[in-house]
């Protein structure tokens, strides 16, 4: 009697959402995906059905990763603007150490799929992060890190659609100071 192997879903949606970060959806090949959850293509398609269906939850795991860091963040001992500056860099160094940047960004701007629920959950994950960012945003003014004339809501929205840009200018100029540069200046103009 054949032994069965125990299957680990989470460990194997970790490894195709690598991938996926990596390739895109369209890069991503079910061998390159098989491959690296060290499977077969029949038992992906017995555990979790088809390529989109392996996207979809690998974006899910994604957004699920960057709520919990966005939890913890904003958890931190340190003073609102501190928080926010800190998440600024962050955001900056993903964006310039490596090829993957942002999966969430990459996923938005990949035409590979029209799936209603990875446009949800790519929605429900910006949301999350413009309410972790206007709660620095409004607290950093109560407590005068941040003038009180200025609109929370239009910063925080401002920095999510700058934060994108930067994403782009980055793929296409490959200049890190440059980034650098735009996220000092944001910071600086956030600053009292």
């Amino acid at each position: 009697m054949a032994r069965n192997v125990e299957f680990n879903e989470e460990k194997a949606i970790q490894k195709a959402m690598e991938v996926f970060w990596k390739k895109g959806y369209n890069g991503a090949s079910l061998r390159d995906l098989t491959d690296a959850m060290k499977i077969n293509s029949s038992s992906l398609y017995n555990t979790i059905g088809d390529k989109l269906e392996l996207f979809v939850r690998s974006v899910k795991h994604y957004t699920e990763i960057r709520k919990k860091d966005l939890q913890h963040r904003a958890a931190s001992t340190e003073s609102p603007l501190a928080i926010l500056v800190k998440y600024i860099n962050d955001a900056v160094e993903v964006i310039i150490s490596g090829d993957n940047g942002c999966m969430a960004i990459k996923a938005v701007f990949e035409s590979a799929t029209d799936d209603q629920r990875v446009k949800d959950t790519l929605k429900a994950d910006s949301e999350n992060a413009y309410q972790f960012i206007y709660m620095l945003i409004a607290e950093a003014m109560k407590q005068g890190e941040i003038s009180n004339e200025e609109d929370p809501e239009l910063l925080a929205d401002y920095f999510i659609s700058t934060w994108t840009g930067w994403y782009e200018s980055y793929l296409l100029h490959k200049d890190p100071v440059k980034i650098k540069r735009m996220a000092q200046y944001f910071i600086k103009q956030l600053s009292k």
